[in-house]
């Protein structure tokens, strides 16, 4: 039986590493047409970004084979494509910015997409670190209010800082303090996540107590809508003060859907959706009504109704973002035929829009896909995981992942307001590099624990230290939650 488990979890990790050279030979593809397109010819050394990349994703590889042998061997791949693509993307970037005799001179580690390089070797090794440390997804479970207040606390920093330290176009998600800046709500979601699945684990019983049947459905009773009220009225604040509905959506999202999947009530959905879409109307008509802290949000859903209305002041990026779109057409110009630099902010929130002109439908419909697929395995672990802390944190890592996606790409497509995220492992910046990599990396601890053979522990893998991991998550039994 051991050889049997050695064999599985040897045939997985080999897959990771073929889908992983597939992966790399893409991403050096892509460079070589970026230069062939834009010098007319391929510099000596167009490898060695890719060959950086390579190295540190081959090393976050081996690690995966020595300390999380069963987890799922799609998820680095896909990620280290969208990765890979990113920074291809920024050096393209970089390559516009300068003189044309300096272009094939432009050094590795130089501009955007060179400080993007580094980011990523800085994140793999803390999502390394992140796997090495924490060996029982479980265990994080008992830092879970102290995650919960670190969360709140980091959500709301930016909202209390004067706006020359927070504030990046309209939104206050940032703290900026001389050359140094960092977007602390990127990693108040994952404490947050934690802290929610702790609480839900512990009152999930409670909440899945139904009072009244209406039109087929059980709603809760109205003593425990306390806590999502609590959250509903946390979301305002962030859509006021931090001036940013992507934000306020990803948070109060994040708790309903986990709710959901603790309770399996459709009732919470139902009632999340009313309470959040009344909470938008409410601030739009505020906005309208006195302005204030609400006008931003206002100014915001006015571009997003009529961005043609003032195409060259305040709608002036939606629609650089949706001419960029259209001109990409089914197929793109190619990468690096287009003029992405026309487009504001190309290299942060705007930066689907960007690779969309040069990659065309089918391009950024295949990187749809690539975000589909971790979000998809993520919620396969959340599934197959044995225990009830486990499947709370997969699912909802992996839908704030889907959900985060979605408002940037809603955003800039003109489905709902634009917003002030990022695209994860796409758009320039540390602070969503390093977030979005520990999130996978949990994702990975929790898809080993659940892909592990019952006879080697099964999801009960020793703490460290030797330790065997409790049984028992704070007194809540573990149990399966029917999928």
């Amino acid at each position: 039986m051991p050889r049997l488990k050695s064999a599985d979890s040897t045939r997985r990790r080999n897959s990771e590493l073929a889908l992983l050279a597939l992966a790399l030979l893409l991403v050096l593809a892509y460079y070589a047409t970026v230069e062939a397109t834009m010098l007319d010819t391929i510099t000596p050394d167009f490898w060695v970004p890719t060959a950086a990349l390579a190295g540190v994703f081959l090393a976050m590889h081996v690690v995966i084979r020595f300390l999380a042998p069963f987890a799922d061997p799609a998820l680095i791949p896909a990620v280290a494509l969208l990765n890979g693509l990113g920074v291809g993307f920024l050096r393209r970037l970089d390559l516009s910015k300068v003189e044309a005799a300096d272009q094939a001179n432009l050094s590795t580690f130089s501009g955007v997409g060179g400080r993007q390089l580094a980011w990523t070797l800085i994140s793999v090794v803390l999502a390394a670190t992140l796997l090495a440390l924490i060996r029982d997804h479980r265990n994080v479970s008992r830092y879970s209010y102290t995650l919960g207040l670190s969360g709140i606390v980091l959500v709301m920093i930016p909202a209390v800082l004067p706006a020359q330290f927070s504030e990046v176009n309209g939104a206050k998600l940032w703290i900026r303090f001389g050359g140094f800046a960092i977007q602390p709500g990127e990693f108040a979601k994952l404490a947050l996540v934690v802290f929610f699945a702790f609480y839900l684990v512990r009152k999930r019983e409670v909440l899945s107590l139904a009072s009244k049947r209406f039109l087929g459905i059980d709603f809760p009773r109205g003593r425990d809508l306390g806590p999502v009220l609590v959250v509903w009225m946390m979301s305002l604040l962030v859509l006021v003060f931090v001036k940013d509905l992507g934000t306020a959506l990803l948070y109060f999202g994040l708790f309903v859907v986990t709710l959901y999947v603790a309770t399996e009530r459709v009732s919470w959905l139902i009632i999340g959706l009313l309470l959040f879409f009344g909470g938008v109307f409410l601030a739009y008509f505020l906005g309208s009504a006195i302005g204030g802290p609400f006008a931003n949000f206002y100014d915001r859903a006015q571009i997003w109704l009529d961005p043609f209305s003032e195409p060259e002041t305040r709608g002036y990026q939606l629609v650089q973002s949706l001419l960029g779109l259209g001109t990409g057409g089914l197929f793109g110009s190619g990468p690096g035929g287009g003029a992405p630099l026309q487009i504001p902010e190309v290299q942060n929130d705007f930066i689907f829009a960007g690779m969309g002109e040069e990659i065309g439908l089918f391009g950024i419909t295949a990187l749809l896909m690539l975000y589909l697929l971790i979000v998809e395995r993520g919620l396969r672990a959340g599934l197959d995981v044995r225990d009830s802390f486990g499947k709370l944190v997969a699912g909802g890592l992996a839908f704030t992942m889907g959900l985060q996606v979605f408002v940037i790409i809603g955003g800039i497509s003109g489905l709902i307001p634009l917003t002030g995220q990022t695209t994860p492992f796409l758009s320039s910046g540390g602070s969503s590099l390093m977030a979005n990599w520990l999130l996978v990396a949990m994702l990975l601890r929790i898809s080993d624990a659940a892909r592990r053979p019952l006879a080697s522990g099964g999801g009960l893998a020793a703490a460290p230290g030797g330790k065997p991991a409790p049984q028992q998550l704070h007194g809540a039994p573990t149990e399966v939650i029917r999928p």
